[in-house]
């Protein structure tokens, strides 16, 4: 989502760059262009995608009572994802429309007959055959309009530039628009005729590219909707992708605690056995030296112990479970080298684990406010919106933060995006920082 406002937001300066507006520069433009090719494309392309495919079904369907029937139909179906493909590149090379490959077959076992009943139940496969009966009269329809349109347009706009050719090959002084055959001709031929039919092709031709860039934007739903992956296949690609992003966490996040607890804690209260060990050793012998060892000792327990209640923080706040966010967010924000300002405002508390999650996001931008943003002051929003639960975290600092690989706001945006979550992030150099974040309410 951020991405794509940013492509807005791109295009919007590039808009206001122009000094000619888009209505006039539309019929120049690459992209009219690009798209006027390749709805002439159609219709060659279309009249064998059509043909291929009707020919194989109703051959496929009139073998059926023989087992011929079955390969004819997969042969059929095959073919059509074939020209699936060649439609998904025709459409990125000149519609600029990027459209992801369908999920591929996935025959339970090996072998021929394994793979014709994949094949007979893919609904990709039948989307593709759908695809070339519906495509090939929409078509036909654009050709036809556009191509006529397109060269009347031009040819009349550019016809003070070739209108010479009436009187000196044609023996008349230009296009005709009436004759009775009896002498009562009209043609266009004094100035003021010529320039009107010129201005008249211009609006024709302004009025043609617009047409073009619909009859385009049709053709990019009919490629997009059934030529490529289906809404259910394209969303469990991205559950099994949030999936593997929540164990890629969770692991890192044991490897710390194992890390912290032993290079912590338990190294700490090993020293601290071998100390009580070595105390009452000496016990009878030396109680002075003892005793100094159990104050130690005692020592040791009470950093063991605070090291233990900042590993158990790490995990989950007791704080965040008793008091929820508002408190949860207050206590981080003492914490932070900036005076930093808490505002929740939320009707109720969310579910356990997003409410965990907005937790540790917060604390890891004040982190990263401490550590990198030379600020003097920040402040933190939540609130609800809808089913969403918002966060703003906003600092006066240097700025210049950028969702790059490799960096902990990257980290950050994949772990909330792994929950139906978002991150927005607006730092431009010289500050202020406001990164923006959502994640379900699921209250």
């Amino acid at each position: 989502m951020a991405t794509n406002h940013r492509a807005e937001r791109y295009d919007q300066r590039a808009e206001r760059r122009h000094a000619v507006p888009a209505v006039l520069r539309a019929p120049f433009e690459g992209r009219t262009w690009r798209e006027f090719w390749y709805l002439m494309l159609n219709l060659p392309i279309s009249i064998s995608l059509f043909v291929f495919a009707v020919v194989g079904l109703a051959t496929g369907a009139g073998l059926l009572i023989t087992f011929i029937g079955v390969p004819v139909l997969a042969a059929t179906l095959a073919g059509c994802r074939a020209f699936g493909s060649l439609e998904r590149s025709r459409a990125r090379f000149l519609l600029g429309l990027e459209v992801e490959e369908p999920e591929p077959l996935r025959p339970k076992a090996r072998g021929l007959m394994a793979w014709l009943g994949a094949i007979l139940k893919s609904g990709t496969s039948w989307r593709h055959v759908l695809y070339a009966v519906l495509h090939f009269p929409w078509a036909v329809t654009a050709f036809a309009s556009v191509l006529a349109a397109w060269t009347a347009g031009w040819g009349l706009f550019l016809y003070p530039l070739w209108q010479w050719i009436f009187p000196r090959y044609a023996d008349v002084p230009g296009i005709q628009l009436y004759g009775d055959g009896k002498g009562n001709n009209f043609y266009l031929d004094t100035p003021f005729e010529i320039a009107t039919t010129s201005a008249g092709g211009l609006v024709l031709v302004l009025v043609t590219a617009w047409t073009i860039r619909g009859f385009a934007y049709v053709d990019r739903v009919l490629v997009a909707g059934l030529l490529g992956p289906s809404r259910l296949a394209a969303r469990v690609v991205e559950l099994e992708s949030d999936r593997g992003v929540v164990v890629d966490t969770a692991a890192a996040d044991l490897r710390r605690i194992e890390r912290d607890l032993h290079d912590g804690a338990q190294a700490r209260l090993v020293a601290l056995a071998m100390d009580l060990g070595l105390a009452k050793e000496k016990l009878l012998e030396d109680p002075d030296a003892a005793a100094a060892m159990v104050d130690e000792a005692h020592g040791e327990v009470k950093l063991a112990l605070q090291e233990l209640r900042d590993l158990a923080r790490g995990i989950h706040p007791a704080i965040l479970t008793d008091r929820g966010l508002d408190a949860a967010l207050s206590a981080v924000a003492t914490r932070c080298s900036v005076p930093v300002r808490v505002e929740v405002d939320l009707p109720y508390r969310p579910a356990a684990a997003i409410e965990g999650i907005a937790y540790f996001t917060v604390s890891e931008l004040l982190q990263n406010i401490s550590k990198h943003a030379q600020a003097r002051k920040a402040s933190v929003e939540v609130w609800r919106s809808e089913n969403r639960l918002m966060i703003q975290v906003t600092d006066d600092g240097k700025g210049g933060a950028d969702v790059t690989a490799g960096s902990g706001l990257a980290g950050l945006a994949e772990r909330l995006d792994a929950v139906d979550g978002i991150l927005a992030l607006d730092s431009p150099v010289g500050g202020p920082t406001t990164v923006t974040a959502e994640l379900p309410w699921r209250g």
